[in-house]
């Protein structure tokens, strides 16, 4: 009995199920026929009133539309104005202004760690440059080097840069190429 009772006495609105229910439900057997007259005027009314508001809406819709027009806006000068609008309205909160505040000094301290980062990091590279082993290890190299110079160069002794040394080499190779074939049409035509 207490269940029929709480059922009864029920605020929530009406769910899924519920709503199909009450829609199959037959009411008009519970009410007279002077009730069911006052219903059906009622309803003509507000489908009545609907239909108005529905006009008088779409009326005031196009007369927004012509004076927007003739004062030269339209969606995207709206779109960019309510986007500006929001955007100084965003900036002025305070949870803005806040992270703003914390960022930009997150910021300052990240670009300052860097560059202590960095000068250390310089100073280590001209340390390491200046030392012994880097030294040792420099002159290996150029030694290196020069000795590459001098067997690409064969014979000839006259320095020059490594471009030079390689570029001579690459002419002296093409010359006797180019040589080879020149030769056996010379010795065809003394024949």
């Amino acid at each position: 009995m207490e269940a029929q009772a709480q059922g009864l006495l029920e605020t929530d609105p009406l769910q899924g199920r519920d709503e199909s229910t009450v829609a199959s439900a037959d009411f008009s057997s519970m009410l007279s026929e002077e009730e069911k007259e006052e219903l059906k005027a009622e309803l003509v009314q507000l489908e009545d009133e609907i239909t108005t508001l529905r006009q008088v809406l779409s009326a005031k819709e196009r007369h927004l539309v012509e004076i927007k027009q003739k004062l030269g806006m339209n969606l995207m000068n709206e779109l960019k104005q309510n986007f500006s609008k929001s955007w100084h309205d965003m900036q002025t909160t305070t949870a803005y202004k806040k992270t703003h505040e914390t960022l930009s000094h997150a910021g300052q301290k990240a670009t300052a760690a860097f560059s202590n980062v960095g000068t250390a990091i310089s100073k280590k590279f001209g340390d390491m440059r200046n030392s012994p082993t880097f030294k040792s290890f420099e002159e290996r190299v150029e030694t290196t080097v020069t000795s590459l110079k001098t067997k690409v160069g064969g014979m000839n002794h006259s320095g020059g840069s490594f471009e030079e040394v390689l570029s001579s080499t690459a002419h002296a190779s093409a010359q006797s190429s180019v040589g080879g074939p020149l030769r056996a049409e010379e010795e065809e035509l003394q024949c």
